[in-house]
């Protein structure tokens, strides 16, 4: 995608300022990040996006609101970050309100947004973003935020650059799903060895084979597909239950997850959301395309989750029992997901 022309973009900005930046950068056939970029100066500034300096910031400013998301869903979580552990790979906040992990090597660039309303009041984000332009992780000022701290952190994160411009990629193809259906019994096999829902990644991938195809082949009990609506079934079901689960949201640069019971959804336009902190999932279930109800493996027994995947097998969201360090798994989940109101597709 070209730069968009400052000037230009500033006028349109503020003649469409109702509008999500993500729709208008859509409108205007560009990318959240060139639509920051193109605002540059005293409300928008590019900032170091080194994590090693940017999380230990974001953990001396209270209460804030976490954000991460794709194409069908948002995942966010308000809270303090805490408990920051600083890996080159896969760093991670592992607080009892913000968990999240974090993949550096997807990050960028790295922007800070302030703007004074006189009738929203002071709004102040620090934003990163990947290659390809959505952003990868946000971090928005609350009631509760130290603001002045906030300042702070971005005048120390402030870079030099003042440049208008980004180079905005266009993403790889996502990868179909892919099976071997000859291989279809020693992946059964083995699944049932693996000990740790986080090795079924590397099993699928030693026998050629991806996520969602490894799924197709399975067969229950190891994976039960089910209808799309199923998804928004679970949620609505686990809220009016008062079920305690762990929701995943992530991209390729951030996984944020939500470790407590939901409550109820309600539908904005396409998107299904929950308005009250501090947890507010956005979903297009409208976009989802595939269920699964999988069991993997832990420690203990097998654990069940539910996931929902878009076009082309592209992963949206995660749902599994909540686990702690008693317990690895979740009678009530697990009651919860075997439900036969959740219609299984017949293949």
């Amino acid at each position: 995608m070209n730069a968009l022309n400052s000037a230009e973009t500033c006028a349109t900005i503020r003649q469409n300022n109702t509008l999500r930046r993500r729709d208008l950068a859509t409108a205007l056939g560009s990318s959240d990040a060139a639509l920051i970029a193109a605002s540059i100066g005293p409300s928008a500034r590019r900032i170091d996006f080194s994590t090693d300096r940017l999380f230990p910031a974001d953990c001396g400013l209270g209460d804030v609101m976490a954000l991460s998301r794709t194409e069908s869903a948002m995942h966010e979580r308000a809270g303090v970050y805490e408990n920051w552990h600083s890996e080159p790979h896969a760093a991670m906040v592992l607080g009892p309100e913000i968990d999240t992990r974090i993949f550096p090597k997807h990050w960028v660039r790295g922007f800070a947004l302030r703007r004074d309303d006189l009738d929203k009041g002071p709004s102040r984000s620090l934003q990163v973003f990947d290659a390809y332009g959505p952003f990868a992780r946000k971090v928005c000022a609350g009631e509760k935020t130290d603001l002045d701290a906030r300042d702070r952190a971005i005048d120390e994160l402030a870079s030099d650059d003042t440049s208008n411009g980004v180079a905005v990629s266009d993403p790889p193809p996502l990868e179909r799903p892919k099976s071997i259906p000859a291989q279809a019994e020693p992946l059964r096999e083995e699944w049932r060895r693996i000990k740790d829902t986080h090795q079924f990644l590397r099993l699928v991938s030693q026998l050629k084979m991806n996520w969602l195809g490894a799924y197709q082949i399975a067969s229950a009990p190891l994976a039960r597909q089910l209808e799309p609506k199923a998804a928004g079934q679970v949620l609505a079901k686990v809220s009016g239950d008062g079920v305690p689960i762990m929701l995943l949201v992530g991209n390729g640069g951030c996984l944020q997850i939500h470790g407590e019971p939901v409550e109820p959804l309600t539908r904005m336009g396409p998107w299904k959301n929950l308005l009250e902190p501090p947890i507010n999932p956005n979903l297009r279930d409208d976009q989802i395309t595939e269920v699964w109800l999988a069991q993997k493996p832990t420690k203990r027994r097998m654990a069940q989750l539910v996931e929902a995947f878009g076009a082309e097998g592209r992963l949206i969201m995660q749902i599994f029992g909540l686990r702690n360090e008693t317990a690895d798994h979740s009678e009530a989940f697990a009651e919860l997901a075997e439900n036969p109101q959740f219609i299984e597709v017949t293949r």
